[in-house]
């Protein structure tokens, strides 16, 4: 499993990569919507291709809680930790 520190590196790559955040403003307190400033279908988006780095499929319960970046991480941690107890 990738360290807290290599999903947030990969996840910040992507939001600077493909949704054109700065890269200053990427940090683990960063509010999704207002610091990041990215709109609903931008949200899922990510989501989506969080599930094509890691595999693992964000329930929606899960998508309604993420505010941060830290939730985002938080919730990727705990799938992958998931799928380890279970392999």
């Amino acid at each position: 499993m990738k360290t807290r520190e290599e999903l947030f590196e990969a996840i910040k790559q992507i939001l600077v990569d493909e949704f054109e955040c700065d890269a200053a403003a990427v940090t683990p307190e960063a509010q999704i919507f207002q610091d990041l400033d990215l709109d609903s279908i931008d949200a899922v988006d990510l989501m989506v291709r969080l599930q094509r780095m890691t595999g693992l499929r964000v329930k929606a319960e899960d998508f309604k809680q993420i505010r941060t970046l830290g939730d985002v991480l938080d919730v990727v941690e705990r799938l992958l930790k998931e799928q380890e107890v279970q392999a």
